[in-house]
């Protein structure tokens, strides 16, 4: 057959399998991936980040790749998590996201977000996930399918389309499998618990003219509770309850003699105590005496109740298959299915009624009437805080499937002497949820149960009126402590959300690409295609969400799709070659035209290089135009509900750090001077989408060098510059800076209409939805050194040194153009002010979010005969994070590792809205600013293998070996713990493999 496309293909298979190690920039993407394991003629093949099939695998874009036994190597059960190893990953979802998790793992490239890397499989674009965003959902890929793993450190909108701004993830899946394949792992961490289980098994057949192949596999990953692990088992660490939720099991009370206006959400004449004082009360337990709340002290530790790392269980279907039709014509076809079952575990629903701080309108309304036989006090109880813990927590379970399949012919056009090669297919790829959620309460039963009730002639405890009973209803007595919540209030008052997710895509796609006639370098190449797309989907919640009456995060559905049409051109023009200080330089073009139905065309365009002066260096740059395509759920998300952990700006801990105009803004809210006890670190906040939203665009650049020296035979270094600017960022503005933006502005600025507060000073309501705003700026490094040293009577080493090195990220959180202004720094004379963008954020730690300066990996392999061995070491530098002002008002200082750092503030002291200097009559104000330091960070993994006579192998591993913590974070949320390390403990690990 003529097809030009398996011989190289099979060779690097081969050369990986042997030890060859691929370093970025000179790893190979090829689109797919053979297992015969036979050296032949290269001849051309399609490279991640280009179309045009070559000979030559050095690109101007860096590429790093992982081979099937570096992905098996590292101990692992699921190719999302193999993938956030890499050094180029930040901070995204995985499966140790537990609040705010949905069992989904992500991939996210330069610290930009998973909705801006592309991932493909076998050079397509995968499905998104249910959520709707956008982002890939790793786990919907099977990991027994995968045969290698290519990243693409660079923007590749001109390729590919929306995106693949930070770059692409290109997961290549087993094909031209020959014969049959049994693998089975199990481990544990040391701890007893996090058990994981794999099983998978393959078959397949290959021949001159068929091939095919078909497998299943099946994980079992069993969860960790926070509780059973020192860093998690406390909401701060070492603080016991004290930094817990003001929502707790024993509840928090006030009443409003005067009586309660669930309308207008009024009480006449103000709240007290049982007592008739000042505050709040509480209880110790079922059948104590109501006695005043104390903050703090009776506030709840949460913690314990939550999973660290969540459970999953995924079962997969998986083949392939070719045929050749003809000399010049092939069928093929992918197929895989996937089922995902997880859970998310957190503490029982904290339920706030009546005027408790982060009511919703709905719940405002709902209080416990001076006629509920469960009321002693004779008056409306207008303010209920209480933790059901009677429900034993809140389940969240999702049973996600995936189906893919792709089919499309491929071949070879022979004109003259020139051969083309020419493609087209269909993709289709779907996702489908049902979602289950145990723990919440329905608003409408709980307004009915907690009004007026009487006892009917038998002594049964009935809701309503003996004139008006309610039929069916169950009154509910959350007064007097835990304890007091049977099962039949609890039938009566709860519901089982149920949810439904779908998410769709379609492609249609045709290309043909070759050469065209001979330049003083070599032919010039080109690839020319077609692309059509429609992706729709939808999120039906429960009706009791979807309608608001839930004491858990309502949202409303949401529904929607568009379809794109795309045209791509792609040259490769060689200029020189084999001539005095050029052994190579050629020239990469390509532009793409992308039109939506959604809001209308964009085209983006690229440029790159590559010259080798000698034949030992290779250098190389790119400059690229980029876009990312607002997702379903940013276009159409109804309105939700969410609870982020946000330190309101005017609460007495940070009201002293803030300016003058600032303090006298949160007084105006209603705030009281020296600011209010906020009880709860979560603050609700509505977000939802925007029909209107345009394109994100971005600018990316690289140049750097490839360095394979003839003196030293199995060295490769390559050093690669990066930068990228992203504008026009859809994204949310952010509750914390909506509300220090109207501070900072005196009450005038736009975000002032976002959100209110209560009588108390609390926030009420807030609304975050997206738009579009700003952008951000990165800017950093990458180094991979690959050194396979020549065979010794000890064995074969090889090593491989990979590193990221992030010199820059800066963001323009306002729009105005400037990105990291930073309120530390006086602007020109006559200038405003600087908002509050934080600088470089280079080396800050952020909630859930890590900007390491540097990640580092390094591998070194070992083998001899049947053993082999490998080591992997892991590095995450040093960060810094904000130390809450509340830790030293309360007495727990020592946990800010710099407790007497301050900083200067420019102020407006004299209100004419520019810097004046402090001779014109500004100040700079002093504000203490205490840091914590968050250590670097550095894992150890090791395995070894033996290859049994049998034709099986044995693998034994330890990961994180030295058993070292990851470092305390303070601002994590819900704990201490960052989900983006390691959790605490050695985990064991055995896989056994068996080939037929």
């Amino acid at each position: 057959m003529t097809l030009k496309t398996t011989q190289l293909r099979d060779a690097i298979t081969f050369a990986l399998a042997v030890g060859t190690t691929a370093v970025a920039g000179t790893g190979v993407a090829n689109a797919q991936e053979g297992e015969k394991q036979q050296a032949t003629t290269l001849d051309r093949i399609e490279v991640t980040g280009s179309r045009i099939k070559r000979a030559d695998i050095e690109t101007s874009q860096p590429i790093f790749s992982l081979s099937r036994d570096d992905i098996t190597a590292q101990g692992l059960t699921s190719v999302g998590d193999v993938i956030q190893n890499i050094t180029a990953n930040g901070s995204t979802l995985n499966s140790t996201f537990n609040n705010g998790g949905n069992g989904e793992t992500r991939v996210n490239l330069r610290n930009l977000g998973s909705d801006r890397t592309l991932v493909l499989v076998n050079g397509r674009r995968w499905v998104g996930g249910t959520g709707l965003g956008g982002s890939v959902d790793l786990n919907t890929i099977p990991t027994a399918a995968v045969e290698r793993i290519e990243v693409l450190k660079d923007g590749a909108s001109t390729i590919y389309g929306s995106d693949a701004i930070a770059g692409v993830v290109n997961v290549i899946l087993r094909q031209n499998f020959e014969g049959a394949e049994a693998n089975a792992y199990l481990g544990q961490f040391d701890k007893g618990d996090g058990s994981r289980q794999a099983y998978d098994f393959i078959i397949g057949t290959s021949g001159d003219r068929f091939s095919a192949m078909l497998g299943y596999g099946y994980v079992k990953e069993e969860p960790v509770m926070a509780g059973d692990r020192y860093i998690s088992k406390e909401p701060t660490y070492t603080t016991g309850n004290f930094f817990g939720s003001g929502t707790s099991p024993n509840g928090r009370f006030a009443l409003c003699p005067g009586g309660y206006n669930p309308a207008t959400h009024v009480c006449t004449g103000g709240q007290t105590n049982f007592n008739g004082g000042a505050g709040t009360w509480t209880y110790d337990g079922a059948g104590t005496p109501a006695r005043p709340y104390v903050p703090g002290v009776d506030a709840y530790n949460f913690a314990p109740e939550n999973y660290l790392l969540t459970p999953q269980e995924r079962r997969s279907v998986f083949g392939n298959a070719s045929v050749d039709i003809t000399d010049d014509v092939r069928f093929k076809t992918t197929m895989t299915y996937n089922e995902r079952v997880s859970e998310q575990l957190l503490a029982a629903m904290p339920v706030t009624l009546g005027l408790a701080p982060g009511s919703t309108p709905l719940a405002q309304g709902v209080f416990i009437s001076r006629n509920s036989i469960y009321n002693p006090f004779g008056a409306d109880v207008s303010r209920i805080n209480r933790r059901i813990t009677e429900t034993g927590g809140r389940s969240f379970n999702q049973d996600v499937r995936t189906f893919a399949m792709s089919a499309g012919l491929e071949g070879t056009l022979n004109f003259g002497e020139k051969y083309f090669d020419w493609e087209g297919g269909y993709f289709r790829g779907e996702n489908k949820a049902n979602n289950t959620t145990q723990g919440l309460f329905n608003l409408i039963a709980l307004g009915q149960a907690l009004g007026p009730s009487f006892r009917d002639a038998t002594g049964v405890a009935r809701c309503g009126t003996a004139a008006l009973p309610i039929a069916g209803c169950v009154p509910l007595n959350v007064l007097g402590g835990v304890g007091g919540i049977t099962r039949d209030m609890l039938d009566f008052v709860s519901f089982t959300a149920h949810d439904e997710y779908s998410y769709t895509q379609e492609t249609y796609y045709a290309n043909i690409s070759g050469e065209v006639f001979d330049l003083p370098g070599g032919p010039l190449g080109f690839s020319f295609g077609l692309e059509h797309r429609d992706e729709d989907g939808y999120d039906s919640p429960d009706a009791l969400i979807n309608s608001g009456n839930t004491t858990g995060n309502a949202r409303t559905a949401t529904a929607g799709g568009y379809s794109l049409d795309e045209a791509y051109l792609e040259l490769a023009v060689p200029v020189l070659s084999d001539v005095p200080f050029a052994k190579l330089l050629d020239f990469s073009v390509a532009t793409r035209y992308s039109d939506y139905s959604n809001f209308g065309d964009t085209l983006n365009s690229k440029f790159g290089f590559r010259w080798k002066p000698i034949e030992d260096l290779l250098v190389r740059g790119n400059w690229s135009e980029g876009f990312r395509a607002p997702s379903i759920a940013e276009l159409f998300a109804g309105q939700a509900d969410s609870f982020p952990s946000l330190a309101d700006p005017c609460n007495t801990a940070n009201y002293g750090t803030q300016t003058t105009i600032a303090q006298a803004q949160c007084r105006a809210e209603g705030v009281p001077a020296g600011g209010y006890r906020q009880d709860s670190a979560q603050i609700r906040i509505t977000v939802g989408g925007n029909p209107d939203l345009q394109p994100e665009k971005s600018e990316s650049y690289t140049f750097g060098f490839v360095y394979s020296p003839s003196y030293a035979e199995g060295l490769d270094v390559s050093l690669d510059w990066w930068k990228i600017k992203l504008t026009d960022a859809i994204t949310t503005i952010g509750g914390a800076n909506i509300i220090q933006q109207c501070l900072d502005s005196g009450g005038t600025g736009p975000t002032c209409s976002l959100y209110d507060r209560n009588a108390a000073g609390d926030i009420n309501t807030l609304l975050n939805t997206t738009t579009n705003i700003g952008g951000t700026k990165v800017e950093g490094y990458d180094l991979t050194v690959g050194y396979r040293l020549p065979e010794t009577a000890w064995g074969n080493f090889s090593f491989t040194w990979d590193t990221t090195y992030l010199a820059d990220q800066e963001d323009d959180i306002d729009g105005d153009g400037k990105f990291g202004e930073d309120i530390q720094q006086a602007p020109a004379i006559g200038q405003p002010l600087n908002a509050d963008e934080s600088g470089n954020q280079v080396g800050e730690y952020f909630q859930n979010d890590n900007r390491w300066r540097i990640r580092s990996n390094l591998t070194a392999r070992w083998d001899k005969a049947d053993w082999g061995a490998t080591w992997n070491v892991r590095f995450y530098s040093e960060q810094d994070e904000p130390c809450d002002p509340g830790f030293e008002e309360y007495g727990f200082g020592y946990l800010c590792t710099d407790a007497d750092r301050f900083v200067g503030i420019p102020s407006d002291t004299n209100s004419n809205g520019v810097w004046d200097g402090t001779a014109g009559g500004d100040t700079i104000q002093s504000r203490k600013a205490s840091q914590h330091h968050i250590g670097a960070t550095t894992y150890h993994d090791a395995s070894v293998y033996w290859n049994a006579p049998w034709n099986a192998k044995v693998t034994l591993g330890i990961n994180n070996i030295f058993d070292k913590n990851p470092p305390i974070v303070l601002n994590a949320f819900a704990n201490t713990f960052d989900p983006q390390y390691e959790v605490p403990g050695q985990f064991f690990y055995m896989r056994y493999s068996q080939k037929f």
